[in-house]
Order: structure tokens, then sequence, then C-alpha cells
């Protein structure tokens, strides 16, 4: 459901990679490995549609994702390496916005359910800037159960969890992809999950 053909990206006046193929199905996930600087970040915003590449294109269910990128939208979630939650507002109200902004506000109780399933049971209602790095982590992987996305293109999900975190964030992908759902991936440490593929830059 999701390629891309003949990747190429270029920062600045550097090339970080050209020439990349890939290709995941339902059910599938790519672990997209690589030293710091070559480019991993760089390939999952072309694959979420905020960068165009330098070459090649990026298709959804065999169609460029720019002639179908309303449709793209509703089927991607992008969890970028940097979080975006507003320090403010607590972690239900942030799953919240970024429901409202997505147009499929989720119902209160589903919000609540994958908050208490993530570990956020009683700090729902606190604002995230009292929460621990590997909480505001949480509060993000909660807004993965409830945006209800085919595919999933997460940079560096598991950065700032701990042991369980690792965990119940695995049992996420697995439940995911087990549902007919895809995902793209990037991590430095290796990803408890069977039967990925490795796209190396």
């Amino acid at each position: 459901m999701l390629c891309g053909i003949r990747l190429a990206c270029v920062r600045g006046e550097r090339p970080l990679f050209s020439g990349v193929d890939l290709a995941v199905e339902r059910g599938q996930w790519l672990h997209v490995r690589g030293a710091n600087g070559a480019g991993k970040t760089s390939l999952l915003r072309l694959l979420a549609g905020l960068s165009p590449p330098a070459q090649g294109e990026v298709r959804w269910q065999g169609k460029p994702i720019a002639d179908c990128s309303a449709a793209y939208r509703s089927d991607l979630l992008f969890l970028g390496h940097q979080g975006a939650l507003k320090d403010d507002l607590t972690a239900l109200e942030n799953i919240e916005l970024a429901g409202a902004l997505d147009g499929a506000s989720p119902p209160r109780a589903d919000v609540v359910s994958a908050l208490r399933r993530v570990g956020l049971q009683g700090r729902d209602e606190l604002p995230v800037r009292f929460l621990s790095a590997g909480q505001k982590r949480r509060v993000l992987l909660a807004r993965m159960l409830t945006r209800k996305a085919r595919l999933w293109v997460l940079d560096e999900p598991f950065t700032a969890l701990d042991a369980k975190g690792v965990s119940m964030l695995s049992e996420l992908l697995h439940d995911h992809l087990a549902d007919g759902g895809m995902a793209v991936v990037t991590s430095h440490q290796p990803i408890p999950i069977a039967d990925g593929k490795a796209l190396d830059l």
C-alpha cells in the first residue's frame, strides 16, 4: 500500500541518500536503520508528505501521495522525534486538540481508555509540563491509539521510555500490525517485534 520509488534527498548541497526503494503492505513493518545524519528522519518526512523528494515518488495505494493527499492524511499517523505537545494543556486536552485539528475528535471515553492503557491513569488531568520525558512520550503513544490510522510513521518512538514502556509500545505495534496496519519505524535500538523488514541508509 505504501511504496517509495527511487527516492533521493538533499539537504543544502549535501546529498543524504538516493535510489531508495521501499514497500510496506498490510500487516508489515519496516525498520529504517542508519548512523546519525544518514537521513532517517528526512526519509520519514518524505513518506509523511512533509517534504518533497529531490527525486523519486511516494505512492499510497498505487497513487502519488500528492494526488490523494486528503485520503493519505486520513490514513497516516506521523510521530516525529520531537513530539508536538502543548505544555499548558493536560494529556487529555492535548489528545483532544490533536483530534480536533485532524477533523476527527475521538470520544473522551476513548481518550481516557488510551491514556490508561499507556500507564497514565491519574495523570490525565495534569498539565503536560509536570510530566517526565517518558510520560510525555506515553501521551504521544496514547494519541496513536485514538488516531485510528492505518499507517504509522514513527521516528525514534522508543526514546525516553523505560523497559515497561518499550514492552508496551512493542505490544501496541504488534496489535496494530495484527489488525492489518502498517508501520515504518526508526530506532537506534533493537525492536522486539518479529518479521520486520530492514532498510539501511
